[in-house]
């Protein structure tokens, strides 16, 4: 069969758009958003009312008042960006209520000039869910509420892929013009937690689904497992930006810093700041911001999540001397002001 040559032309075109929306960003339009951008400063952030993303998200814990308050002790700190986890049971449950959430939470964010980078799947901490009312968290212990997504219940669920599908482009498409998103980061941590070679699927099914939205906001993967070399190969190179996990001392950082530089695309770390190994604001943000490498650690406010506690701890413990991550005390009283005071004179505040 014979195609006329317009035709063929406008298919020709057609593919070159397809192959566009499917692959990373050039290096040069990562670079000009990241310009765009400023020096990215902030936290991982739940509100202290929420013991995991669940109760963040859910119609009746989700807790406006608190979020508006703790957002305003990020903004007086000099944080500029939050890194936020989602959850896909709390769309499955009411996807236009959660729709209208996370817009509610973007107008609070917004409201105190706070970028987000919304977080879709997780391969971290409790495998088993459900809907309604969370359990309390364990006196002491860290992080004994945060759940996985979808974790075990995708072996399981032979439906659950697709729906999964659904969830991540009905969000990508309802806000991938919005301003008020900064970055979609897609998967935390894949093959943690003992899943090793299982979250594979998912990971290359939501690059799919996500490059199919072409959304203005940049994807990344974060890496965070140097012996992951198969994963980190493959995150980086599905990344528009790329993005890691580093809770060590300063040398560490400065060698994944210049490792990652040589990729030539921005660098952010997405996850750093535990103190008792020596991960803090005063050795470690100087570093970054040096090398024009965002900064985003874990924690702002102490709460439900307990993350000022040592992780692997057993509970029952006193509030440890030296808290583990976490800036705040739910008041607004910092953990130390000597710290709250560097962060902000790094932010020029």
């Amino acid at each position: 069969m014979q195609y006329p040559v317009r035709l063929l032309l406008l298919l020709l075109l057609f593919c070159r758009l397809s192959a566009s929306a499917q692959s990373p960003w050039p290096a040069e339009k990562a670079a000009a958003w990241y310009q765009q951008q400023g020096w990215l400063l902030g936290a991982n952030f739940i509100p202290s009312t929420a013991v995991n993303q669940l109760e963040m998200w859910q119609a009746s814990t989700f807790d406006t008042a608190t979020i508006n308050r703790e957002l305003g002790y990020a903004a007086a700190t000099g944080f500029n960006i939050m890194r936020v986890y989602l959850h896909h049971l709390a769309w499955q449950q009411d996807r236009e209520g959660f729709k209208r959430r996370v817009n509610q939470y973007l107008d609070i964010a917004s409201k105190h000039h706070i970028g987000t980078m919304f977080v879709f799947f997780d391969d971290c901490w409790r495998d088993t869910y459900q809907p309604g009312p969370q359990p309390a968290p364990v006196p002491g212990v860290h992080n004994s509420g945060w759940l996985k997504d979808p974790g075990g219940l995708i072996d399981r669920d032979s439906t659950l892929m697709d729906t999964l599908r659904v969830y991540v482009q009905d969000i990508i498409r309802t806000y991938k013009q919005d301003p008020r998103v900064t970055i979609w980061d897609l998967y935390n941590e894949p093959g943690h937690f003992k899943h090793g070679a299982k979250s594979w699927p998912l990971l290359k099914n939501v690059v799919a689904w996500a490059r199919a939205e072409a959304p203005d906001q940049p994807l990344t993967i974060g890496i965070w497992n140097s012996e992951f070399t198969d994963f980190n190969q493959y995150q980086l190179e599905q990344s528009d930006i790329i993005t890691f996990h580093n809770y060590r001392d300063s040398t560490s950082m400065q060698s994944a810093i210049d490792t990652l530089r040589r990729y030539n695309r921005p660098v952010i770390c997405s996850e750093y700041m535990k103190r008792p190994n020596n991960s803090t604001f005063a050795t470690h943000l100087p570093m970054m911001k040096k090398a024009g490498v965002g900064a985003i650690n874990w924690g702002l406010v102490a709460g439900k999540t307990q993350t000022n506690y040592p992780q692997g701890n057993k509970g029952g413990e006193p509030e440890p001397a030296i808290w583990y991550h976490d800036i705040f005390r739910a008041d607004g009283t910092p953990f130390n002001a000597a710290e709250t005071t560097f962060i902000r004179e790094m932010a020029g505040k």
